[in-house]
């Protein structure tokens, strides 16, 4: 209980607060602004709740390409740990470059994808994939290269083949490094989204949030970003559920 209750009180304080600061004028008066542009947390339930329809409809837009993304970072997370860990020569060739892959700048990039390819699905997808394909690749790596050398040097005087050590051994010893950086990379995976839409896009809550910020639409602005952190929650709860059904052994 206290593992959903303290935090729902804390989060309820804060509500709170921020209920009372900002419907007496006080928040918007301590940061020299108009009110209109410091909604209260009713002035968004509001928001929330009357834009239902135009939020849900942008929402799927924004899950589908963040479940597509994902799900290409994870089977090319995989491929690459996998063939890194069986082959040293491809780990010393390509770990700088997957080093480096982070250190680009997605914001200057987006623009360039979309150019490339459009402003359909495909540069949200490549961003997204490029921004959560690192933590799952270095974390699935680190988990195959943790065996006990005994394990292994057990499964070779049993006479199994590499496929096997790595199926019976090396795979299962992987899978929690895996959740851990796939549990990481399913939340940047809701900002990469957003990076996306902003890059080019016609629909999608970061489309929405960039238009309704033009035109000072505060309280739906503080709604959108509520239902992406909705989202990110709710992936992460699902990998956490998943990690505890299938590493049942941790």
């Amino acid at each position: 209980m206290r593992r959903w209750v303290l935090p729902a009180l804390l989060v309820a304080a804060l509500v709170g607060g921020w209920q009372i600061v900002a419907s007496t004028g006080a928040l918007a008066d301590a940061l020299h602004l108009d009110p209109l542009l410091v909604p209260s947390p009713a002035e968004i339930a509001e928001s929330l709740w009357q834009s239902r329809s135009l939020l849900a409809e942008n929402a799927w837009v924004t899950l589908r390409e963040i479940l597509l993304g994902f799900g290409c970072a994870v089977v090319a997370g995989l491929l690459f740990a996998v063939a890194m860990h069986l082959s040293e020569t491809l780990r010393l060739a390509l770990y700088p470059l997957l080093v480096a892959s982070q250190t680009v700048p997605i914001v200057a990039i987006g623009p360039i994808l979309v150019v490339w390819f459009g402003y359909g699905i495909s540069p949200k997808l490549w961003i997204i994939a490029l921004i959560c394909f690192f933590p799952i690749t270095v974390n699935t790596l680190d988990g195959l290269r943790s065996v006990d050398p005994e394990a292994t040097k057990m499964m070779r005087s049993l006479d199994a083949s590499r496929r096997q050590i790595l199926q019976r051994v090396e795979a299962p010893s992987a899978l929690p490094y895996f959740f851990s950086g796939a549990k990481i990379a399913v939340t940047v995976a809701v900002i990469a989204a957003l990076f996306g839409e902003w890059a080019g896009a016609d629909s999608g809550l970061g489309v929405l949030i960039r238009q309704d910020s033009a035109q000072l639409e505060t309280a739906r602005v503080f709604a959108a970003v509520l239902v992406l952190s909705a989202m990110a929650v709710a992936l992460f709860a699902l990998l956490a559920l998943a990690e505890r059904r299938v590493v049942t052994w941790r």
